[in-house]
């Protein structure tokens, strides 16, 4: 009885799942026909195929992961094999197909989108390597992806760049990432080029870094003004392409508000309840040797590049989130999430008052 009464039950299902209709299917400009199919989630089929190269990174993997849930088919090029292991579960049996790819492979990366209708390019480093400068990365590798992804016909391109780049910026980062975003202009001139500001989450640099390291953060006497966005609003705001209309540009995505070095430490002390750094301000001098003699270490540690940023405004720009269909959280939403986990045993379930002002970070965390 068992057996009939389930077989009963799916038959209906496998008749409706098979009908269509015009909405279902839409022609890229490519010619190539995106097909939609089962209801909306990850066992489901937007039509679409989307490569995301940098897809191991903080913001890459959340791409992944919205890309995958709603039914979007992703491949995922990858330099580590262990990196790539925990995308394979973001979405649904034979969704999200893993390729080995290097760099300076121009066959590799053909070999990565030439299946694709639109081709993510979030490739960045935070340092740089005896093996790849901010240069090769951010300028020279990103025209490489799009002036290929423009050869095999790719409908869309998507480049990640900063919210600071700029090519008279005191920072080689910047001024790589500036450089990146007209190398891409003229490889894909219909490229839309993304510019969020650093972003907090989970794994990130920012929230996690001041709770770790806060001496590095007090350098220009935590005066440094910046705009943190949450990773899930960019990456929300960059999964929202591959349903819109092409629109070539550079669009900004700021977070909602402009913070100071200052309250972001008197924020996370708050929250983890332990007392605010007594460490000195490390003069701007003595930081860039420190970290020029770090750079002997074979593991990633503070850049000089890196100090020269801390000294760097985000600049005051309006933000382009409305375009994306995304309205931003502010840091404050979700700061606790993060950062609980540095509390001690005793403090864990403590309720936080977060200060009424943001003009001023001298109050004292909640006894």
């Amino acid at each position: 009885m068992l057996a009939v009464s389930s077989k009963c039950v799916r038959v209906p299902r496998a008749f409706a799942q098979s009908k269509r209709a015009l909405h279902d299917l839409s022609v890229l400009p490519s010619g190539k026909p995106a097909i939609q199919y089962g209801p909306p989630g990850r066992s489901a089929s937007t039509g679409h195929t989307a490569t995301v190269f940098g897809c191991t990174s903080f913001l890459g993997r959340y791409l992944v992961a919205k890309l995958a849930k709603a039914g979007t088919h992703v491949v995922i090029p990858y330099r580590d094999e262990d990196e790539k292991r925990l995308l394979r579960v973001t979405g649904d049996l034979g969704q999200i197909t893993s390729m080995e790819w290097d760099l300076r492979r121009p066959d590799q990366i053909e070999e990565c989108l030439r299946h694709s209708d639109i081709v993510y390019n979030l490739v960045g480093r935070e340092y740089e390597t005896k093996n790849f400068t901010y240069y090769d990365v951010h300028a020279k590798g990103a025209e490489a992806i799009a002036s290929i992804a423009a050869q095999a016909g790719v409908d869309r391109f998507v480049h990640v760049s900063h919210l600071n780049a700029a090519k008279d910026s005191p920072s080689e980062f910047y001024r790589s990432k500036a450089a990146g975003e007209e190398l891409v202009k003229e490889a894909f001139p219909n490229a839309t080029i993304v510019r969020p500001a650093s972003m907090f989450g989970y794994e990130d640099r920012l929230l996690n870094n001041m709770a770790f390291w806060p001496i590095w953060w007090k350098l220009n006497d935590m005066k440094t003004k910046v705009r943190p966005a949450h990773v899930l609003d960019v990456a929300q705001a960059l999964a929202n392409t591959i349903q819109m209309p092409a629109f070539p540009g550079t669009f900004n995505l700021p977070g909602p508000s402009t913070l100071t070095y200052e309250y972001l430490l008197t924020l996370v002390s708050t929250i983890t309840y332990n007392p605010p750094s007594s460490a000195p301000v490390v003069p701007k001098s003595i930081a860039l040797a420190l970290a020029k003699a770090a750079q002997l270490a074979w593991w990633p540690m503070l850049s000089p590049d890196e100090v020269i940023r801390r000294y760097i405004d985000d600049v005051d720009v309006p933000g382009d989130w409305d375009k994306f269909g995304v309205i931003p959280d502010e840091i404050e939403e979700h700061a606790i999430t993060y950062l609980r986990r540095y509390r001690s045993a005793d403090n864990f379930s403590r309720p936080v008052v977060f200060p009424a002002s943001r003009e001023t970070s001298s109050y004292d965390p909640v006894s």
